[in-house]
């Protein structure tokens, strides 16, 4: 299961999530992402409460990237052990603003 609150303000989309993020609930993450982003140039994405996200959801997030690169671009906000862990492994953290607690 997936639960995410979307705020927009300006040109900046905030979505925060918690849950997984899995083959299953990618398309929701998606959605979220890219549905009614005429004018957003840079999501900034809260992933403390995050428990999982698979290579389904680090699709997504590759998407974004490039969609959103010449504007601000993907920013991952605290993400927990267990996601940074993935972000780290794949090389996700190179590509994509990750803050970490504490940064």
């Amino acid at each position: 299961m997936l639960n995410i609150q979307k705020q927009d303000d300006r040109a900046t989309r905030t979505l925060t999530l918690s849950g997984r993020v899995d083959t299953v609930t990618a398309p929701e993450l998606e959605a979220a992402v890219f549905t009614n982003a005429d004018g957003i140039t840079a999501v900034i994405l809260d992933m403390e409460n995050l428990e999982y996200i698979s290579s389904a959801g680090l699709r997504v997030l590759l998407a974004a990237q490039k969609r959103f690169a010449e504007g601000g671009g993907v920013t991952v906000r605290r993400p927990n052990e267990t996601v940074a862990e993935v972000l780290d492994m794949t090389g996700f953290s190179d590509i994509l603003k990750v803050e970490r607690d504490g940064e």
